[in-house]
């Protein structure tokens, strides 16, 4: 297999390490999260997908943008490995998906596939390939990294039409200091400024690590740093909700114990053109976790999407401006939590 096939080991390793995490709800994220209503079956499009729905149908306009539903293809690994991406494809079509977003360009698919016939694949099964996770940096020369072959990661990128191309790698290159995360901005201008030439956007996925703070000077918070020390038109962000509620619990106070609240939902609201892309990922609130939520299909946790989506959509000029990506790192059923929810999103409407 070619070089860009090859699965991203920093990426494999953050993935398979955060999927044991539980998470635990804090008096100020139960605050900031709405509960999800009891489940009640539903067809989720004309597509013939069913699950579980907390909005009544018929209420609304829809709060998902059409076009606009992708999958993060990690969360559908296992399926790729025995079936491969044909299949994979098939279902996600038949589920009412409209994108896709890779974590390596094979997954251990059952036998070689070319970036040409995974395009391919995509555009026959109605998905559109709107992005891709690659690692930020190794010590091995010859990885396939933005520090290590930019130009190989961006060829690749090309070739299958993505729009955009990222990391799901925090910015914790040099170190967790202001001055660490300033390099690391610095960095991820490069990959941004090499990927606007492409005619792509380069963004950054956040995990909960990011929005701790600063070794330095405890009063700074690292993600505030990223935000301004990386130049709006060149480096874009992918809010994984889930885990900017895990940060959210896990560092609404500083280390010497004083409030330091945030709002994740703040930060698109402030900012909603640095956030074309979103991963919806829910969780159950646990509070006998230190993170505050178990992982669980969407629809089936306590992440009030209906309230989180329309409030980005809503934004003047931003209904059909951004992505929005189901995942599961570690899904019970893969094609069932595809399934789920799907027919969960597209049954959300809008309060009237």
């Amino acid at each position: 297999m070619s070089r860009f096939s090859q699965p991203d080991p920093e990426l494999t390793h953050r993935l398979s390490r955060r999927g044991m995490l539980g998470v635990a709800a804090g008096a100020t994220a139960a605050a900031l999260l709405g509960a999800a209503a009891p489940a009640t079956a539903a067809t989720g499009n004309a597509t013939g997908a069913t699950g579980t729905a907390s909005e009544a149908k018929g209420r609304g306009r829809p709060v998902l943008p059409p076009g606009r539903l992708g999958i993060q293809l990690y969360s559908l690994r296992d399926k790729v490995s025995t079936l491969g991406f044909g299949p994979v494809f098939a279902e996600l079509e038949r589920y009412g998906y409209d994108e896709v977003e890779f974590a390596g360009y094979t997954q251990g698919s059952a036998g070689p596939i070319t970036l040409a016939q995974l395009k391919r694949l995509a555009r026959n099964h109605g998905l559109n390939p709107i992005g891709s996770h690659v690692g930020y940096y190794s010590n091995d020369p010859g990885a396939y990294t933005f520090a290590q072959n930019l130009t190989k990661v961006l060829d690749d990128a090309q070739a299958l039409g993505l729009k955009h191309i990222g990391t799901a790698a925090g910015p914790f290159r040099y170190g967790s200091t202001v001055d660490a995360w300033k390099r690391a901005a610095e960095d991820f201008n490069t990959y941004g400024a090499a990927a606007k030439a492409r005619g792509m956007k380069f963004y950054q996925h956040n995990h909960s690590e990011e929005f701790s703070f600063a070794t330095d000077n405890p009063k700074v918070r690292l993600y505030d740093i990223l935000l301004k020390e990386t130049d709006p038109d060149l480096v874009y962000l992918e809010m994984d909700i889930y885990w900017a509620y895990v940060g959210q619990f896990r560092f609404s106070k500083r280390p010497d114990g004083t409030p330091a609240p945030f709002e994740p939902l703040n930060y698109v609201l402030r900012r909603p053109d640095r956030y074309p892309l979103f991963h919806v990922k829910d969780g159950e609130s646990d509070p006998s976790n230190p993170y505050g939520y178990n992982m669980t299909d969407v629809g089936d946790g306590d992440i009030d999407y209906q309230r989180f989506i329309s409030a980005v959509t809503r934004l003047r000029g931003h209904r059909m401006a951004h992505h929005w990506q189901a995942e599961h790192d570690n899904p019970a059923e893969s094609f069932t939590f595809a399934r789920r929810s799907s027919a969960h999103l597209h049954s959300l409407r809008e309060k009237c």
